[in-house]
């Protein structure tokens, strides 16, 4: 048997930075045996495991679908097949195969029997068909950021937002993994983008991976908050506003994005990093510090205001999911998509790894090497 190490979440805790003091460890971990295996098992040994944004949230009991503590975080990882159990069709998947691991059937945000298979960890045990071979052009790093980031952007752009070639799109929160994602799945479909965020820095880098136009929302001074930037966006549309608002970062910048909008816009709303908040912690649900938008500003803009939560949607219409993996994979093997990821850390330096992410020092994508 050959040792590895898991991350284990022992108990929700009031919030992530909580968490990842005092609830979060490394513990030992043994390789599974092949004999062990059910027939349309595999084992994966795991090289590259992705810290989202999600991932963190999960830790507190946040998120709108919690694991049962104690589990292994993780949604998204890649690696290479060690075994297989006895029924698994080699023309699907077989030992030595490069693999991405489906998310929305193993581990932490799936449910079932391998919502314990967390990525942050040497070995997961899987079935058969969440084993999806990578293509050659991504890397170990690069798969494990591909589907969750660019399903999302896809979900939300192309089927909730509706977006045409020659449209123009509002990006928030665009240095993200989701939000880059999104710079990029827009591009791909023939949109005008203006990125929006709070680095100089990081908005010069999502310019050069295809962004038309960035726009800095912090105050030139430091204070704190959002500042008006309608004008911004009016003077790159040429006094009309933008077409489509993707919105994954909710409270103050939200508000004012309202104003930046042509009429009868759409306005996605992805997620709300900004307030993270909202529920409880220690997985109390609820929502006292829910979110709001103004109706007033709702109804004289006549938008549309659309949830766009990938995973709910595809739960309740599982035939959303083949058109869109299809589409995202045409595009990687086209050498067209590529996610980008800046930041890798060892598995023993999990904590550093996910309070980058917390702390929003990352780039696009975030990732452990077990």
């Amino acid at each position: 048997m050959t040792q590895g190490h898991k991350v284990v979440v022992s108990t929700f805790a009031d919030n992530p930075m909580d968490a990842m003091e005092h609830h979060l460890s490394l513990q030992p971990m043994e390789r599974p045996a092949a004999a062990s295996l059910e027939p349309h098992e595999v084992l994966i040994g795991i090289r590259s495991a992705a810290v989202g944004w999600v991932d963190l949230l999960m830790t507190s009991g946040q998120y709108q679908h919690m694991p049962q503590p104690p589990y292994t975080p993780g949604m998204e990882y890649a690696g290479v097949v060690l075994a297989t159990g006895t029924a698994v069709d080699p023309a699907q998947v077989k030992a030595g195969d490069r693999v991405l691991v489906d998310g929305l059937q193993v581990g932490p945000r799936s449910g079932g029997a391998y919502q314990s298979q967390g990525g942050f960890a040497s070995y997961a045990v899987v079935p058969d068909t969440a084993a999806i071979r990578l293509p050659d052009k991504l890397s170990f790093d690069e798969a494990c950021c591909l589907l969750g980031n660019y399903e999302t952007a896809y979900h939300c752009l192309v089927v909730r937002g509706r977006l045409k070639a020659g449209e123009t799109v509002l990006i928030l929160g665009a240095t993200g993994s989701t939000g880059l994602a999104a710079v990029h799945v827009a591009k791909l479909m023939g949109a005008t983008v203006i990125a929006a965020g709070r680095s100089d820095a990081k908005l010069a880098f999502v310019q050069a991976q295809g962004a038309d136009h960035v726009v800095n929302i912090t105050h030139p001074d430091g204070s704190p908050g959002v500042r008006p930037f309608r004008t911004d966006v009016k003077a790159l549309t040429g006094g009309r506003g933008v077409d489509v608002v993707y919105d994954g970062v909710g409270g103050e910048v939200s508000l004012e994005s309202l104003r930046c909008v042509a009429f009868g816009a759409r306005f996605l709303i992805v997620g709300w990093a900004s307030t993270p908040g909202v529920a409880n912690g220690r997985g109390q649900r609820g929502a006292p510090n829910a979110n709001q938008l103004p109706t007033n500003l709702i109804m004289m803009k006549g938008l549309d205001v659309l949830g766009a939560p990938m995973v709910i949607a595809t739960v309740n219409d599982p035939s959303l999911r083949a058109p869109r993996l299809a589409r995202i994979l045409q595009w990687v093997n086209e050498g067209r998509l590529k996610p980008h990821v800046s930041r890798t850390y060892p598995l023993t330096d999990f904590k550093d790894a996910m309070r980058a992410k917390w702390q929003g020092e990352v780039i696009g994508g975030c990732v452990l090497h077990p």
